[in-house]
């Protein structure tokens, strides 16, 4: 029998343990993410790989092209689990990696299906994270498992890395700036298109997130009510209208410029700016000025623009705007760069690509696509970080709770088709040797 009718025999039989392995982490986020992170960690010491937990503090990494504010980061110390499966010689090696870590638990979550215990009804596994990402966690795992089941070996390395990532956690971050590298990575993450295993990750653009904060100025009384004053006060609400035109402006001018054919071909368009807030920063009445407004804005932009570029093209906007107003020019708006991720893509005659395509046409009996729209995907990580190409895949999925989702799930029957799509990754891309 040749090593794919192995592997894929293997997946089959196994595929009730890799159901259970999933169910065991969604159970265990009762504990806390230590609980779910020491679950892999043995899950990866039985199955023979050296197995490292290597602590970190986010704001300790510094990144290349990418940033995140205090108040966009998370803080706190977190743990990456590293396991290294070191192959018999002569093969290439693969990083995969995925995060453990979720939404934060909602106690009044309003799901139909208890959240924590991995309930499968109608053929879809539900728990909380388990689309995010705790089914890409337990893939890598097990298509471990699934090889050494079918009696192979890699002939090069494998590193499985479940690495916290919400928040700006940057475990992969963490490892990659601490000298783990490859040949080549997997990103692990069901497919929030609905496309499931037949959707492979192979771009991902930038995105900058940034706040404008408009100020105003309040009428000279004391009376609670503004609205006789109205004519002497600066509304902040009529300044931050000249803001958002300048940004439409900006907006319009690069969707004319830019282009990536990628992008371009899936929606008629390879960059946007979206003001996708705003507020005062006021007591909400009608009858009072408020002292500021505030944007808050994402802008995306395809592989090959550069970060700084692009925050160079948002400030120049929006000075222009205040220069072209009195008030403003001598009461400017406050720019505010919350984050910022650089884009990234992996090419279609590259050979991750070629063999990513061959074990998803094996394993699912269809030809992979490209979904170009996932924005600041974390396949960008270890192509940006390290040079290291990465692609990104994983089963079908739905009602995201990052979303505003209830009762996330994923199908079952496309989580057991991953874990033999990835043990064939491996062979393809390692290679693999009969085990001794």
């Amino acid at each position: 029998m040749d090593q794919v009718a192995l592997v894929q025999r293997a997946a089959e039989v196994g595929g009730d343990a890799a159901l259970g392995f999933l169910r065991d982490l969604i159970r265990l986020q009762a504990e806390g993410e230590d609980a779910v992170q020491a679950r892999v960690a043995e899950a990866c010491a039985a199955l023979g790989c050296a197995v490292e937990r290597r602590r970190y503090r986010p704001a300790d990494i510094r990144l290349r092209d990418e940033f995140a504010s205090d108040s966009a980061m998370a803080t706190e110390e977190r743990v990456a689990v590293l396991a290294r499966m070191p192959g018999t010689g002569g093969g290439r090696s693969v990083i995969f990696f995925a995060h453990p870590d979720g939404e934060p638990f909602q106690a009044q979550h309003g799901w139909r299906h208890d959240p924590l215990s991995g309930e499968v009804e109608g053929g879809r596994i539900h728990g909380w994270g388990v689309a995010d990402d705790l089914a890409g966690v337990a893939t890598m795992v097990q298509a471990i498992a699934v090889l050494r089941a079918a009696g192979l070996k890699p002939k090069g390395d494998v590193i499985l890395a479940s690495t916290p990532s919400k928040r700006h956690a940057r475990g992969v971050h963490a490892l990659l700036h601490g000298g783990v590298t490859a040949d080549a990575a997997v990103y692990l993450h069901p497919a929030e298109s609905g496309v499931g295993m037949r959707e492979v990750k192979a771009l991902a653009a930038g995105q900058l997130i940034f706040k404008v904060t408009v100020p105003g100025r309040l009428p000279a009384t004391n009376e609670p009510g503004h609205a006789a004053f109205a004519h002497v006060a600066v509304n902040p609400v009529e300044k931050a209208m000249l803001v958002v035109a300048a940004l439409r402006a900006l907006d319009d001018r690069r969707g004319a410029r830019v282009h990536h054919p990628a992008l371009d071909a899936a929606i008629g368009r390879s960059t946007n700016l979206l003001i996708g807030d705003i507020r005062t920063l006021g007591d909400g009445r009608a009858s009072r000025v408020a002292p500021a407004v505030q944007l808050s804005c994402a802008l995306a932009f395809p592989p090959g623009e550069r970060l700084s570029d692009v925050q160079a093209e948002v400030e120049a906007a929006i000075a222009e705007a205040a220069a072209a107003d009195p008030f403003l020019k001598d009461t400017p708006p406050r720019l505010d760069f919350v984050s910022g991720v650089t884009g990234a893509e992996v090419a279609l005659d590259h050979p991750l690509w070629t063999v990513t395509s061959e074990a998803v046409r094996t394993g699912t009996g269809a030809a992979p696509e490209i979904n170009p729209l996932h924005t600041s995907s974390d396949i960008r990580n270890p192509m940006v970080q390290s040079g290291i190409p990465c692609v990104g895949l994983g089963p079908l999925c739905g009602d995201l709770t990052q979303n505003g989702g209830r009762d996330e799930w994923v199908d079952a029957a496309d989580y057991r088709r991953g874990v033999a799509v990835v043990a064939l990754l491996i062979a393809l891309w390692c290679g693999a040797a009969p085990a001794e």
